[in-house]
């Protein structure tokens, strides 16, 4: 018998043709609006999640307030001075402090000028071994700067090809940076970032010299002793900093952040993001449960003799309503489905595009199962759920009445 309500259901649906793919309309949107955005942002929250827990808890960053988006401290109000890295370096658990400067600044090559992020490194060996290690930095061709070292600098994987200087930067080359010439002792690997893949770094002492700086710094990194009383450390130079400058809870002028820190606040974005998706394809769906409905209204008043018919020769109003029901059902699990599919297809294609246009493999799809199964599971409810009245109207339909129609 269910068979039989199947077999009906199908044909009616294959009747309709068309208007059957139009009512789906609405489905396959909803459903590709869930699966792609949300597992493309999920992908995207596992790799960044990958990329912090690379890094050690062990290390703070101090900043101060910024004015603008871009690397840390780079667009401060109140710079950090090396007054505030003395005071750092004294509080208790506190291991190594390094001093950072990161500007933006004119860097020519081919006759071409643009506009990049310059990063200091230190001249203290330790320390600049203490970087590298903290930003993962490694050359993938040529070497990283030594301590100290004087007219060379170290360039970003982005540099060395689509760089937009019509011509490729390579080990040995030589760049022209606020009028001054470098040349290019290595390039690094390709990072999860797009500082770093863009940033050119040198000497502290070169970088001073060459923005005339004085006594400004732009973030601090803190080594702490022991990892496990990061938080405290962190809370300690705060209260200090707080003190120094006789400013109020709440209202620090400076940021002392931590990785946790740092990936909790990432991992918001990305839930709201993924909210509002979740919300722009929550009224997708409640339009193409609406079409579903209205489709099958119309189905019950063109079918109203057929109704009658089958009244007539037994059909009960179970039949009926069980007929109408399975119909509006398949309605709505065949639209999950293919919306399932082209969800799928569009978070694949979206993610190599990015990847391919950004240079980096951050952009990745994470498949979930349970999203797909629970969206295809969720569109076959709405669907079933959106036929209900208008099944219970057709199992209603007197037969004498439907034969009249």
């Amino acid at each position: 018998m269910i068979s039989d309500y199947f077999s009906l259901a199908v044909g009616n649906l294959k009747h309709r043709g068309i208007r059957s793919w139009l009512t789906m309309l609405g489905i396959f949107i909803g459903i590709a609006a869930v699966v792609s955005l949300i597992s493309m942002g999920q992908g995207l929250q596992n790799a960044i999640s990958a990329q912090f827990s690379s890094l050690s808890t062990d290390r703070l960053l101090v900043t101060n307030a910024e004015t603008s988006f871009g690397p840390p401290g780079s667009y401060a109000i109140k710079k950090l001075t090396e007054h505030d890295l003395e005071l750092i370096d004294s509080v208790s658990g506190v291991k190594i402090t390094v001093s950072r400067l990161i500007r933006m600044a004119k860097v020519e090559h081919n006759r071409i000028v643009q506009f990049r992020y310059l990063g200091s490194l230190p001249d203290d060996q330790e320390k600049l071994d203490y970087v590298y290690d903290s930003f993962l930095l490694e050359a993938e061709s040529g070497r990283l700067l030594r301590a100290g070292e004087k007219g060379s600098v170290i360039v970003g994987s982005d540099f060395k090809t689509n760089n937009g200087f019509d011509k490729d930067i390579e080990v040995g080359s030589r760049i022209t940076i606020q009028g001054k010439s470098f040349q290019v002792a290595g390039i690094l690997k390709k990072a999860s970032t797009f500082q770093i893949n863009s940033v050119v770094l040198m000497s502290d002492s070169d970088m001073k010299e060459l923005l005339d700086i004085d006594d400004e710094i732009d973030a601090i990194v803190v080594g702490v002793d022991d990892p496990k009383k990061t938080e405290d450390v962190a809370k300690s130079i705060e209260n200090k900093l707080r003190k120094d400058r006789d400013e109020d809870f709440g209202e620090e002028d400076f940021s002392v952040q931590t990785p946790i820190q740092a990936l909790q606040s990432v991992e918001t974005v990305l839930n709201i993001i993924n909210l509002t998706v979740s919300g722009i394809a929550a009224l997708s769906l409640i339009i193409g449960s609406i079409g579903i409905a209205n489709t099958m209204f119309t189905s019950v008043v063109e079918r109203t003799r057929e109704i009658g018919i089958m009244k007539a020769v037994g059909a009960k109003n179970s039949d009926i309503l069980s007929i109408f029901l399975i119909e509006s059902g398949l309605l709505g699990l065949i639209g999950g489905i293919v919306g399932a599919l082209i969800g799928l297809g569009l978070a694949f294609v979206a993610s190599t595009v990015a990847n391919g246009f950004f240079g980096t493999e951050l952009f990745t799809v994470s498949i979930s199962w349970s999203l797909i199964l629970g969206s295809i599971m969720l569109s076959f409810f709405l669907g079933i759920i959106s036929g209900s009245i208008p099944a219970y109207q057709a199992s209603r339909l007197r037969p004498v009445e439907a034969l009249r129609q």
